[in-house]
Parts: C-alpha cells; structure tokens; sequence
C-alpha cells in the first residue's frame, strides 16, 4: 500500500513571498514583492565576512551565540533604554528573526493553549502555532492598523499563553507608542500571559518619531521575548541572522528549544558582524534617514499616479489603495494582473489575515531598492489608470 503522509499544515502552501518571487523571475518583473533590498551591504561589512571567512572560522559558534556579537546587541540596548541586558544570560544570536520566533512559540506554547495575533500579521506566526498544538486567535488592528484595545481584551481567556506584536508593523509600517505598550501590559498583567515581540524593523522609524520598544518598559521586558534582525539593519537578508532578548528564566526555556533546532547561528557571519557593529556604529545612526529617503523619493515619484498612498512610518514597505485603478480585482487578483500586464511584483494584504477584510483594495511594495529601481517602478505605476 502507498504510504500516508501525515500532514500538520493542510492549509498551508507555498508563502504568497516565493510565490511571486518566482512569478518575478519568470516574468522579468520588477520584484518589489518580497522584503529584501536590491543593493548590497556596506563594503566593510563584506570584507569583514570574507577575512573571518578565509582565517579559520569555519566551526560551530557557541550554541547561544558569539559573545562579541552579544555584547554588541547588550551595548545598543544600552545606549537606547538604559540599561544593559547580561550577555551571559539574557541575549543569544539565531539563524534569522523567523527561526527564533518559531523557537519562542515551541518554548512557551502547550497543546490546547491559545496565541493572540494582531491581523495583518507575518505568516509564520500562525503556522508555528499550530505545529506547538497552540491555537491562534487572530484580532484585526483597526483602520490604522492599531490595536483595537476592547477587542484584545475581548479575545484573551483562561487558555491564553502568548500575545505576539509586531511593530514597526509588516505590511503596514505603522508604529506603537510607549503609551500603547503601557496599555498593553495594564491589561495582561493579572494573567499567565507572555510577550513575542517582533521587532526586526526596530531602526526604521521615520519622521523623528521616538522608537518604542517592550525593552523600554521594565515590567514589560520581565515578561518578553524581544526578536531582532540583522539581516534588515545590515541590508543582509541572505545571511539569515537575528537575535532574541529575554530575561535568564525565559531565555532558559527558549535556548532548550534553539539547541535541537538550530543549535547555532554561523559562525564567520557573527565575527563579521560583531566587528563591524563595533567599529560602525554610524550605520545604525544613520539607517532611519538612509530609509526615510527612498520612502520619500518613491512617494514622491508615485505622486502623479492614480494609486492612493497609506502613511508608511516605519519598515521598508508602503502600502497603495488600488480602488480607483480595478476595485473590480481582489489584492491577490490585482497583483497577478500588475505582475503579468505591467511587470511590477507586489503582495496582497490579503495573505495577512485570517478572514481578509471584504471590500480592502491594498497591496504592499517594498522600497528597499536602489534609486533607479524605484524610478523604473514608479514609471510603470504611473502608466496604469
């Protein structure tokens, strides 16, 4: 007889990221799909990689992480809230933002137990659930993809293990206060309740806006799981490379999950980043104008067409309202006709959500490209009515 396959995800394909990069590949698109930029990192950065690379560097880095790249992550956390995380218990480095949100959620979530998630929300939040016996309870964000306070209180019940959020929010690029972070732990405190906080944009906030971050708020930080990525602040996505931030209890439960499933991060990577962190500290300085330019420069240039634009205060992503151009098209209609008729590789909003919103007309570009990718899309955007 043929063998069954047993299947945990039934529902779950292809990510709609792969789907349409491949789709821009094929069709020699534009790909302002997927979150990765077009232009390579900082020159030092690369020569950095390539001597440890070349000098014998080549075994497993310690399971929790390279110390002189723990104590750059301890040192920026320093300089921003105030106090300094203990590298020895409190910080450990992964191979990417995505494997350690996945270890967090097999660490703390149980069969039977419940994880509130804010839609639109990453795609592996959901997944990774299900694959700990969890359930997600997916709470729509509000217009302004803030957090609807009454709803979220709505959702939590005895069951609740995890709330995950997100901010600088992907799709979105909306932001969180200090406030809305106080407002949030004011509501979870009387409860078993613990924090994923995804914040691999956590340097791309724009307009001088202050940056709010679980790490800020000391009773919030007691009880998260603050995720970061270096792959989004060092333009080094391909390197997979994130880290976690917690306290010495809750980085226990997550480090016996991280060994049996990564064990390590690599190892030249985390020299190259640790020496370059230490000898550039300019480059995060600099990462919020670097972004803002090109958010500004692609808005401007999109100005003349006939797609409206959301406000994008943080990330490297902006939404467009394509209702005036085919509100006869769903988002995910839409961007197969942008890709095959106009050659621009966008993402619907609608992958975000559990039960997409009835009538939404947004897909998400990415502006993370160099200034002559961003002219090229924009001419093409600017083409459709």
């Amino acid at each position: 007889m043929p063998v069954q396959l047993p299947n945990k995800l039934p529902t779950i394909g292809t990510s709609i990221f792969t789907q349409m990069t491949q789709l821009a590949q094929q069709t020699g698109a534009l790909n302002l799909s997927q979150g990765f930029p077009d232009f390579d990192s900082p020159p030092e950065l690369l020569e950095a990689l390539k001597s440890f690379a070349s000098q014998g560097f080549q075994q497993y880095a310690p399971m929790q992480g390279l110390p002189a790249l723990r104590e750059q992550v301890a040192l920026s956390i320093q300089q921003r809230y105030g106090w300094l995380p203990d590298v020895a218990s409190e910080v450990a480095i992964t191979p990417g933002a995505t494997a350690a949100i996945f270890c967090v959620i097999q660490a703390v979530v149980q069969a039977g137990d419940e994880v509130i998630v804010f839609d639109p929300c990453y795609d592996s939040y959901d997944p990774a659930t299900r694959l700990a016996g969890g359930v997600c309870i997916h709470v729509p964000l509000q217009a302004d993809f803030c957090i609807d306070w009454q709803r979220f209180k709505d959702a939590i019940s005895a069951k609740t293990r995890l709330v995950i959020i997100n901010f600088p929010h992907n799709p979105s690029g909306a932001v969180i206060s200090a406030q809305n972070l106080k407002t949030l732990y004011d509501i979870i405190e009387p409860y078993n309740i613990l924090v994923l906080s995804d914040e691999v944009y956590e340097y791309l906030v724009f307009d001088g806006q202050p940056y709010a971050s679980v790490l800020g708020l000391p009773e919030l930080a007691a009880r998260s799981f603050m995720i970061g990525s270096f792959g989004k602040t060092f333009h080094v996505t391909g390197w997979k490379t994130g880290y976690v931030v917690a306290t010495p209890e809750l980085m226990q439960a997550f480090l016996k999950v991280h060994q049996y499933v990564n064990f390590c991060g690599v190892t030249p990577i985390q020299h190259a980043l640790a020496t370059f962190m230490q000898q550039h500290p300019e480059h995060i300085n600099q990462l919020a104008g670097f972004y803002q330019a090109k958010r500004d420069l692609f808005g401007q240039l999109l100005q003349p067409s006939a797609f409206k634009l959301l406000p994008s205060r943080g990330t490297y992503f902006q939404l467009l309202d394509y209702s005036a151009i085919r509100n006869d098209l769903d988002d995910v209609a839409m961007s197969q006709w942008l890709v095959h008729q106009h050659a621009i590789a966008t993402i619907p909003i609608s992958v975000f959500y559990e039960q997409p919103i009835q009538g939404q007309r947004l897909i998400r570009l990415c502006f993370a490209k160099t200034e002559a990718t961003l002219q090229q899309a924009a001419q093409r955007l600017c083409q459709i009515a």
